[in-house]
Formats: structure tokens, C-alpha cells, sequence
């Protein structure tokens, strides 16, 4: 398999895009008000303990509180003592994605961390995901600081190793080069990229991280809860630092100013791989140019997702879960339905894996697959879907599928969805994809006038609508406004508001251009 990275930078937006085999299979977007978070270190403030949901929130400043679970606490509060000035509490350790395990269920009472929570303590925490709907950033007391090769976490003595490193002899080695140097007090997570890695490189990014816990230690004792101790890098050198590993067949920048930065990290750290690197320099879009990437994308982010076999999928986001619907459409290459289904289950879970990768969707993900009776079918659909999934990055547990054709499947989520990051909600219809029928929004002005009448009011009124329901208002000679007047004997002025959803109207006094629609509106 060939894996690519592509990079589109301009002025205000950076886009990264990842492929394989030329299909597009994961997005970054970075702009200025899409920073990246995750990874950010913070000196917070305890606002809130509710033991009730084995939960604390955390004030980092931000709009809404962090969310700290008990199951993130758990090393002794004495940890952070001589950097707070008081009975302060820290994390233990954090891993890469490659070395992570379920978090243990940790009870409160058990928890002598969790146990020190009391509102108005100063906390040090790490945001592990970034705010999704009306929820605030999650974060945990378990911190870690990333770089290339290593992964640092302070007050934890233990070094571990990715799993993906499976040479002993080469473990050995790894694990003897920061063992004779690590200082006391603290633990590591060897990354895969470092396998057969020089011994300078790899002791260069450990000074450097622990620099950088120098840096934040002396900042927590000049500062104040809340503020930010350790900015994480950005989206794109994230990408750089994190997977542009000997998987990747090459990376094409189109900007110089960004090749030249990435040019110089790689030689640094990754000087193996320097000439995979590659500066676009043709007058058309690289994104065109590539693989088609441009329009992949806009297919990719259609809510409606067509399959090679003309088969086809929907995907629809709900508060509480993605769900997926899967349809055959006029596939019938065999003769055998049970086959057909499988076939076009099968080409449907692969999308459904390259769909969770490409738009960013976390939590629960619930498909309905056209329906297979034989258990031998339901089986080869389920191993192929965890096959696929076990090419993301993001964890993810696959239920197999229930006599009703369903496949449950909840996927790590870390950020937000790709379409919510990129788009914001409809105003004509509020996110719903519906908006009323003019029929229906004359009648709820009729109702409305209806109470305005009884209520004695006078009889010039100004009425401000949506400019497109202006027009079916006042369609035609004997149009609609006009039989409203006649109907309630009042005159109407009728002004347009691009502001006004489809469904929305106001009602103003002529003269006095007081409001009045919340008045004679049913409460």
C-alpha cells in the first residue's frame, strides 16, 4: 500500500490531507480559529467535585469547564507539592497511541488523588479531547510531553516501548540508551519511529523534553490559575512529528515557507527520510493535481456516499450517535441474494472504516447493514470490519451483528467531526433539514393575528419575514398578505430581514415600531 501525505497551505488555512493508494483516508484543517488544543498543558482550578458521576470540572479559562474524570487521577497529590506550595495532586502516566491500555475503573474512595479534589485547589491537567457540541475539553491529570522519538511523563519511572517494535534485540537497545540517562522521577514511552534510530537523536529529543518540563516548572511558580503552562505543536508539525514514519512513501508541500520548516525538523530528527520530501511548484491547485483530492473531498462529505457497485450509504449525525444506513441500490451481480448482501456489505463496512478515519466521527456508530441470514456471512462482515478498523489510529470496539442486521461500533473520539469543524448549522432551518411548508407559516401568522385581534391592538402593524417568504407572500394580484389585511382588517407593512429563518417572522407597531410578536405569541 502506498501512503502519501499532501499538504495545501495558503495565507489563513493550512489542509493536510493522507492518502492510500490514491483514496483520500484522513483531513487535518488548520486555520486560526481551528487551533489545535489537545496536548495543551494547564494550571487549573478545581470548580466543581460531583462524586455522583465520578467527576470533577476543571476552570481553564475557557467558556465552559473541563471535564476530569476520577479514572485520569491517579498518583499520590504529593507529586506536584514543591511546584504548587501545597497538597497539590498529578498524573502518572500517559501513553502514545501505539502503548495505550483501557483506563482502570478507579473508585474516588480508593483513590487518594481523587480523594484530595476540593473546590478552589489549584490542578495541573493535560486536554486529551477537544470541546464536541456543548461539552467543554476533556482533559486528565495523567500528563506526558510528545516528541519524536519519545514520549516524556513526569513523577513515573516506568519505560515502556511501543508494541509495533518487534526486534528484542532493538527494544534492548532502546530501552539501555534512556535507562543510563533518564533522571530520577520520571518514565518514558519509546516511540516506533525510534527503531534503528541513532543513540544522539534519540538522547537529543529527551534533553529537549525535559527542557520543556524545566520550562513549564518554573512557569508554575510565577502563575495563576487558569493559564496555559506548554503549548502543544501545531496541527500540521503534529502530522510531521507523528506520522511521517517509514510507511510514508513521499510528502508533497506546496508552500516553501513550510517546506523549508519541515525540511529542517526532518533533517534534524529524521535526516533517513529528507528526500521523501517534496516541493510543489506547478501554477495548478495541488490538490487537483494529486490524486483529485479536491473532489474527493466533496464526495467524501456528501451525507450520501455512492459504493463501486452502485450500492450506496447515508450517514447521519444525531446528539447522541452517527448512524449509517447501507443499501443495496440495483447491485444484483449474482443470482443469490445472500450473496449480493454480503458483497455489498462487505464494499460498505470498508467505507464505513475509511468514513469514521476521513470525517473525525467518535462514539457510537450504529450501521444498518442490508440484512444476512446464514452466521457464516455475519462472521466474514465482522472480521472484515475490524480489519479495516484496525488501520485507525483511534480505537474502536466492533459488537457483531444483532438478528435485526445491526453492527454497534464506538470509535474513539478526540476532536470534533471534520463536517462540524468545517461547517456551521443552517439558519433557515436550524440544523434540521426541514423548514415549513409556506402553507404552514401562513397559518401560524393567521393564528398570531388571531390573538393580536382579540387582544384590542391597533390596526397598523409592520410584519418583517425572510426575503424568500416575502415573495410567496406577495405573489400575484389578490396576493396572500393582501387577504390577510382584508381577513383581519388591519394594514400591513411588509419588510424583508435576511437575519429571519424561513419560519420566523416578527411583528413591530407601524408608528412605534415597538415589537410585539412575543406578546400575542402562544406561551
Amino acid at each position: 500500500m502506498k501512503k502519501e501525505i499532501i499538504i495545501n497551505s495558503s495565507s489563513n488555512e493550512t489542509r493536510i490531507a493522507i492518502t492510500e493508494d490514491g483514496r483520500l483516508v484522513e483531513l487535518f484543517y488548520e486555520s486560526p480559529d481551528l487551533s489545535r488544543n489537545v496536548g495543551d498543558l494547564y494550571l487549573g482550578k478545581v470548580a466543581k467535585v460531583m462524586p455522583g458521576i465520578r467527576a470533577a470540572f476543571i476552570d481553564l479559562g475557557f467558556p465552559q469547564d473541563a471535564f476530569l474524570h476520577f479514572s485520569d487521577i491517579e498518583t499520590s497529590p504529593d507529586d506536584y507539592k514543591d511546584m504548587l506550595g501545597d497538597d497539590e495532586f498529578d498524573d502518572d502516566d500517559d501513553e502514545e497511541e501505539e502503548t495505550k491500555q483501557p483506563s482502570r475503573f478507579v473508585n474516588k474512595d480508593r483513590n487518594p488523588a481523587a480523594a484530595s479534589l476540593e473546590r478552589g485547589k489549584n490542578i495541573i491537567v493535560q486536554i486529551t479531547k477537544e470541546p464536541v457540541g456543548n461539552k467543554g475539553v476533556r482533559v486528565t491529570a495523567k500528563v506526558s510531553i510528545p516528541g519524536r522519538y519519545l514520549v516524556l511523563i513526569p513523577f513515573n519511572r516506568r519505560i515502556g516501548i511501543s508494541r509495533k517494535i518487534y526486534n528484542q534485540k532493538e527494544r534492548r537497545r532502546l530501552r539501555s540508551i534512556v535507562r543510563n540517562v533518564l533522571p530520577e522521577g520520571f518514565g518514558l514511552i519509546i516511540r516506533t519511529v525510534a527503531a534503528g534510530q541513532d543513540e544522539n537523536l534519540i538522547l537529543d529529543d529527551l534533553n529537549k523534553l525535559i527542557q520543556a518540563w524545566n520550562e513549564i516548572q518554573t512557569k508554575i511558580k510565577n502563575t495563576k490559575p487558569p493559564s496555559l503552562l506548554y503549548k502543544d505543536v501545531s496541527t500540521t508539525n503534529s502530522v510531521i512529528r507523528d506520522l511521517f514514519r517509514e510507511d510514508i512513501d513521499r510528502m508533497v508541500v506546496d508552500s516553501k515557507k513550510l517546506y523549508k520548516e519541515i525540511r529542517n525538523y526532518i533533517d534534524d530528527t529524521s535526516p533517513e527520510y529528507s528526500d521523501r520530501i517534496i516541493l510543489y511548484e506547478d501554477e495548478a491547485p495541488i490538490f487537483d493535481t494529486y490524486h483529485s483530492i479536491e473532489k474527493q473531498i466533496e464526495e467524501s462529505l456528501d451525507k450520501r456516499i455512492y459504493l463501486k457497485n452502485s450500492g450506496y450509504i447515508v450517514i447521519e449525525t444525531t446528539e447522541a450517535m452517527t448512524v449509517v444506513d447501507v443499501n443495496s441500490g440495483k447491485y444484483a451481480k449474482s443470482k443469490d441474494q445472500e450473496i449480493n448482501s454480503l458483497k455489498t456489505n462487505i464494499e460498505a463496512g470498508k467505507e464505513i472504516a475509511r468514513q469514521a478515519r476521513l470525517r473525525d466521527i467518535g462514539g457510537l456508530i450504529v450501521v444498518d447493514f442490508i440484512d444476512l441470514y446464514e452466521d457464516i456471512n455475519k462472521r466474514k462482515l465482522h472480521d472484515e470490519l475490524r480489519k479495516e478498523f484496525r488501520k485507525d489510529r483511534a480505537k474502536s470496539t466492533i459488537l457483531p451483528m444483532s438478528e435485526f442486521g445491526i453492527v454497534q461500533i464506538t470509535r474513539q473520539r478526540i476532536r470534533q467531526n471534520i463536517i462540524q469543524r468545517i461547517s456551521s448549522q443552517c439558519p433557515m432551518c436550524s440544523g434540521t433539514g426541514r423548514v415549513q411548508t409556506g402553507l404552514s407559516f401562513l397559518k401560524e401568522i393567521e393564528r398570531w393575528l388571531q390573538r393580536y385581534k382579540g387582544g384590542d391592538g391597533g390596526i397598523f402593524l409592520r410584519l418583517r419575514v425572510n426575503p424568500l417568504i416575502r415573495h410567496y407572500m406577495t405573489s400575484g394580484i389578490f396576493n396572500r398578505i393582501l387577504k390577510l389585511c382584508i381577513k383581519f382588517k388591519v394594514i400591513i407593512k411588509l419588510e424583508t430581514d435576511d437575519t429571519l429563518a424561513l419560519d420566523e417572522f416578527r411583528f413591530f407597531e407601524l408608528r412605534s415600531k415597538v415589537e410585539l410578536t412575543d406578546e400575542y405569541s402562544q406561551q
